[in-house]
């Protein structure tokens, strides 16, 4: 309830903040101190953000963009969620890939954007597979550093309980490692939508991304800032999303001031 109330408080704070941004956006550039070549105009993105809606030009894009986006997500969340258990509970297949599973991690994965594009091709394929090498990784650190930090002692009252490995990992690995998915899917959703649009901006013939790309092409300043408005609203609302899910799954979990008391 405290946090309820909190976050009705903030709401009028956070739209004073966006408004007060975009009123020095608007101040700057109308009076030239910003050039509005290069920063655009504040009134002309949303007015072209708007015209997106209304005509409707908007809605195919947008829905390759968040169809590409959404299975990212879900299938570098079930994968890293499936490999993050098996290492945690597999020491030697653990140690055994631990080098490689570095490296993959270590490397830069938007360069892998074009080669995906000549595997699969411009379909959602390529898009759709860059993003789940971004998710799959946030994922499968926080699902395995969750299971490798349960509690030696809670382990050994569950089997002291007569608790056997699938009890185990009911009762105490998963929900241990629930919290830990739970804060890295707000990181994972945002990656699969930086999959999505990257691929699309390199090489697509649909997409939020292909939009900004022909607006960029004809250095029109203001389309690209109108598809950048769109996209972060998008990831803001799909972050919420997975906000309301994790709240709903983590009802068991007491909260602080329980916690105190």
């Amino acid at each position: 309830m405290e946090k309820q109330s909190v976050r009705r408080l903030l709401w009028p704070w956070h739209i004073v903040l966006l408004a007060a941004v975009f009123g020095a956006w608007w101040g700057l550039t109308a009076t030239q101190v910003l050039p509005p070549f290069f920063f655009g105009e504040p009134l002309l993105v949303l007015r072209r953000a708007a015209d997106w809606f209304v005509s409707g030009q908007i809605y195919p894009h947008l829905g390759v963009t968040l169809l590409e986006t959404l299975l990212a997500f879900v299938i570098g969340t079930a994968a890293g969620l499936s490999v993050g258990l098996w290492l945690a509970l597999s020491p030697f297949a653990s140690r055994l890939l631990d080098p490689y599973l570095i490296a993959i991690n270590s490397m830069p994965r938007v360069i892998l954007a074009p080669i995906f594009a000549v595997w699969f091709g411009l379909g959602i394929g390529s898009k759709v597979l860059l993003g789940v090498t971004l998710v799959f990784f946030i994922v499968f650190f926080s699902v395995y550093h969750g299971v490798r930090d349960v509690s030696p002692v809670v382990l050994a009252n569950a089997r002291m309980l007569g608790a056997g490995r699938r009890e185990l990992l009911r009762h105490v690995y998963l929900p241990s490692a629930t919290a830990w998915v739970f804060s890295s899917l707000h990181t994972a959703v945002g990656m699969a939508f930086v999959g999505a649009v990257v691929g699309e901006y390199l090489g697509s013939a649909r997409g939020v991304g292909y939009l900004i790309l022909q607006a960029e092409g004809v250095f029109d300043i203001n389309t690209v800032l109108a598809g950048v408005l769109v996209l972060t609203v998008c990831a803001v609302l799909l972050d919420r999303l997975v906000g309301v899910l994790e709240r709903r799954l983590l009802r068991w979990r007491p909260s602080a001031s329980e916690g105190r008391h």
